[in-house]
C-alpha cells in the first residue's frame, strides 16, 4: 500500500466526509466563492465540518451516562472592510451552499466589473503534529466502562475519606475543510480526549473536593494504568489536602505560582491582551505597545500552536494557516500580538495561525493556542524557601478579567500559607486579585521547571469555547492582592 504526504490524506478524508456524500466537489466550492466574489469583498471563506463525538460518566460506583453525538455542516462568510457577514447550515447541500453566499454578500453592494475569475487552486502549508485517527474506535465501549470503574476503585482505594468518585471519559473525531477566494484549500483531521476524575474527600463532617485528569489528541490508549494513577493521585491529594485547610489571610503580598496549570492565570491575565482584536481596537492594555518593556527581564511569552499531540494544538487553523510558534513576549518586550486573518490584514500584518472558531455555526476570530512562559534558572524550592510570608498556589479553579484594564480576580483550588521559607499549611479560599500588565513587571523569580498543563484546558470568549493549552515555570509575583477568608 502505497501511503499519501499527510497534507494530501487529510484533504482526501475531508472531500469523502464533507464533500462526495452531498454531490459536491471542489467545483462547487469555486462555485459559491465565485458567487461571493461578485460583488467586492476583502475576503470569503467556506468552513465545513464533521464532528463526531462521545462521552461516558461515572458516579456511585455506576456508569450513569453515555452520548454519542454527530454534527456537520458549513458556514460561509464574506468580509468587507471591519465588516464580517456569515451564515451557515447543517443542510450540505449545493443549494444551501449557494443561498448561503448570495446572503452574506449583500454585505457589499458595489459589484465587479466584468466576468469574475476564479483563483487557482493551492493546497494550503500544513503540520503533522497528530495522527488523523478516530479516537472513538480506539476502544470498545466495554473497555471505556471497565477504564472508568478502574478510576473509581483506585480512588477509594487511595483512603478511606474518600467519600464519593466522579469520573467522565470524553472523545470526538473532528474533521474540517476550509476553502478561500484566494483559491487555498486546507484540511485537518483533528482527534481529542479527554479523561476526568473528581473527589469529595469527608472527614469529622467536613467536605472537600479535588480534581484530576487530562487529555490531548491521541487515541485513548494513552489512558494506561500509570497515567490513571497519577490522575487518580492529584485528585485524592488535593481533597485531602484542603480537609485540613484554614482559612487564608488577606492582604498584599508575595504570591509564588507553581507550574503547569497554573499557568491559566497567565493565559487570562496576559494571554486575551494579547489577542489582536483587542489590540486593533485599542480595547487592551497591551495596545500600541510593542517594542516597549511590558514585564521584567526573564518573562518571555509564547503561544505556539505546533506541539505535538497537544490538546491546544492544530496542523491549520480554521481559516487554512498553519499553525505557528509566536513569540508574544521576549525577556519582557512585547514583539507581538496574536492575528487571524481579518485582523492581520486591517493591521497590515501576517495571520499567526490563531484564527479560530468552536464550529461552523461560528465565525473565526484570533484566539490562543498552547500559551505559556519559558523557564528560568530558579530551583522551585529555592523559590519557594525565598518567601517571608506569603502565599504559594499549586492550583487554580475559576477567575475573571478585564481586558482593557488588565484586571485580574482568581481563586486557588490549592494553596499554602509560608512563613520564613517553610510551608506551614494548606489555605481555603484565596483569591489572588491583581493587574496583568503591572503583575508581569512584578515577577522576580523563574523556576527551571516550565511544565504545560495535563490536558483539559477551554477558553471562551465571545460565546465560543475551544480547546487549548496553558503552561509555566514556578514564579515568584511580589505585592499582589490576596483576598482571604481570614
Amino acid at each position: 500500500m502505497i501511503s499519501r504526504e499527510p497534507t494530501i490524506e487529510r484533504l482526501a478524508t475531508a472531500q469523502q466526509l464533507l464533500l462526495t456524500p452531498f454531490g459536491l466537489d471542489e467545483s462547487h466550492l469555486s462555485k459559491a466563492l465565485a458567487e461571493i466574489t461578485a460583488h467586492r469583498v476583502d475576503d470569503a471563506d467556506l468552513y465545513f465540518q464533521y464532528t463526531r463525538s462521545e462521552g461516558w460518566s461515572l458516579e456511585e460506583g455506576i456508569v450513569k451516562t453515555g452520548s454519542f453525538s454527530i454534527d456537520q455542516g458549513v458556514g460561509v462568510r464574506a468580509v468587507s472592510g471591519e465588516k464580517t457577514a456569515f451564515a451557515y447550515s447543517d443542510d450540505i447541500s449545493e443549494t444551501s451552499l449557494l443561498d448561503a453566499a448570495r446572503t452574506v454578500r449583500s454585505i457589499s453592494s458595489a459589484g465587479r466589473a466584468g466576468k469574475v475569475k476564479t483563483a487557482p487552486r493551492k493546497i494550503a502549508s500544513s503540520r503533522s503534529l497528530y495522527q488523523g485517527i478516530d479516537p472513538i474506535a480506539t476502544l470498545d465501549s466495554t473497555a471505556k466502562v471497565k477504564l472508568l470503574e478502574k478510576v473509581e476503585k483506585l480512588a477509594r482505594s487511595r483512603d478511606p475519606r474518600v467519600a464519593q468518585v466522579m469520573a467522565g471519559l470524553a472523545s470526538e473525531y473532528d474533521v474540517v475543510l476550509v476553502a478561500r477566494a484566494d483559491g487555498t484549500l486546507a484540511a485537518d483531521v483533528r482527534p481529542l480526549v479527554r479523561l476526568s476524575v473528581t473527589v469529595i474527600a469527608e472527614q469529622n463532617g467536613r467536605r472537600e473536593i479535588g480534581s484530576g485528569g487530562g487529555g490531548g489528541r491521541f487515541g485513548l490508549a494513552y489512558f494506561s494504568d500509570e497515567q490513571i494513577a497519577e490522575y487518580v493521585d492529584h485528585a485524592v491529594k488535593a481533597a485531602l489536602t484542603n480537609l485540613d485547610a484554614r482559612p487564608a489571610p488577606a492582604g498584599e503580598m508575595t504570591v509564588v505560582l507553581g507550574s503547569g496549570w497554573p499557568g491559566i492565570l497567565l493565559h487570562e491575565a496576559i494571554g486575551h491582551g494579547l489577542e489582536g482584536d483587542f489590540n486593533r481596537k485599542g480595547s487592551s492594555a497591551f495596545s500600541g505597545r510593542i517594542g516597549q518593556r511590558v514585564a521584567a527581564k526573564g518573562v518571555t511569552v509564547l503561544d505556539d500552536g505546533t506541539i505535538a499531540d497537544r490538546r491546544g494544538s492544530l496542523n491549520v487553523d480554521d481559516e487554512g494557516n498553519a499553525s505557528q510558534r509566536n513569540v508574544l513576549i521576549e525577556d519582557g518586550i512585547l514583539k507581538g500580538y496574536i492575528q487571524d486573518a481579518l485582523n492581520a490584514r486591517l493591521m497590515k500584518v501576517k495571520p499567526t495561525g490563531n484564527g479560530r472558531r468552536e464550529s461552523y455555526a461560528h465565525v473565526p476570530m484570533p484566539r490562543m493556542t498552547n500559551t505559556y512562559m519559558l523557564g528560568g534558572d530558579k530551583e522551585p524550592d529555592e523559590i519557594v524557601a525565598s518567601i517571608k510570608k506569603g502565599l504559594y498556589a499549586t492550583n487554580f479553579g475559576g477567575g475573571q478579567v478585564d481586558i482593557t484594564s488588565g484586571k485580574f480576580v482568581f481563586s486557588a483550588s490549592e494553596a499554602y500559607w509560608v512563613e520564613n521559607g517553610k510551608i506551614q499549611y494548606p489555605v481555603k479560599g484565596a483569591t489572588i486579585v491583581g493587574n496583568g500588565p503591572d503583575a508581569l513587571t512584578r515577577v522576580t523569580m523563574i523556576g527551571n521547571d516550565m511544565a504545560l498543563d495535563s490536558g483539559v484546558g477551554t477558553c471562551g470568549k465571545e460565546g465560543q469555547s475551544v480547546p487549548v493549552g496553558v503552561g509555566q515555570p514556578t514564579l515568584r509575583i511580589d505585592g499582589l492582592t490576596v483576598g482571604g477568608t481570614a
